[in-house]
């Protein structure tokens, strides 16, 4: 699933760890015999939320910027449901919280194969923001988004990381 290295400001090495990762937890966590599909790459211009929910993860060191995992209320609840092996009914302080620790742990593992590629960084704890039509800012960092489709619904991470020369 890894991406073709053809944009020249996200490059392919900030952009398939994370695209792995994904792949990597959602399996484990859900079983290996979920299908993930990778939907179109669009470059976001919109600075606003179009999910439900959404993990917004802080990277510093080498490569700075953030990550974010856009998922609908369902979603979210049908992951933690999968997770847990029983159903979730309401979305309340346990599915946030394991939805922030999926994002959590997703970028930490990406976060150890940038470090491989040569760009060691630090993540920031998590942060949950919901609603629709959030404003969030990514300044002069284009964003690329990528979206994830699974049984459990679709997940559509952003990233916005750009190169910083460390001295």
């Amino acid at each position: 699933m890894p991406i073709p290295e053809r944009m020249s400001i996200l490059k392919a090495d900030f952009i398939n760890p994370f695209i792995v990762a994904t792949t990597e937890v959602l399996s484990q966590e859900m079983g290996k015999g979920l299908k993930i599909d990778k939907g179109p790459l669009a470059l976001q211009e919109s600075y606003y939320t179009s999910m439900d929910i959404t993990v917004m993860i802080g990277v510093t060191g080498a490569v700075q910027g953030i990550v974010m995992f856009g998922l609908t209320e369902r979603t979210a609840k049908n992951i933690v449901s999968g997770m847990l092996g029983q159903a979730v009914p309401v979305m309340d302080k346990m599915v946030e919280s394991a939805i922030a620790e999926m994002g959590n742990v997703i970028t930490g593992i990406a976060s150890r194969e940038l470090e491989k590629a040569g760009y060691p960084c630090t993540l920031a704890p998590p942060t949950v923001i919901t609603g629709r039509g959030v404003m969030i800012s990514t300044i002069n960092i284009k964003r690329l988004q990528i979206p994830l489709l699974t049984e459990f619904g679709d997940i559509e991470i952003s990233v916005a990381l750009r190169e910083v020369r460390i001295r």
